[in-house]
């Protein structure tokens, strides 16, 4: 187990982590694209659900 975490602790040593920058950008990025897929797809289920209720 004591070899388990000092490997770990070296292989951490070579991830290249991002800047804060980058990582508040990367994490605006993700938040819009998610709310653009859910309007996308909540506008695409509210159209079919109209289509239902005419057949119906």
């Amino acid at each position: 187990m004591f070899n388990y975490f000092k490997d770990v602790r070296a292989e951490m040593k070579h991830v290249s982590w991002p800047t804060r920058r980058q990582a508040i950008t990367y994490t605006v990025v993700v938040i819009a694209i998610s709310i653009l897929t859910a309007l996308y797809l909540g506008a695409w289920d509210y159209v079919f659900s109209l289509i239902i209720k005419k057949v119906i």
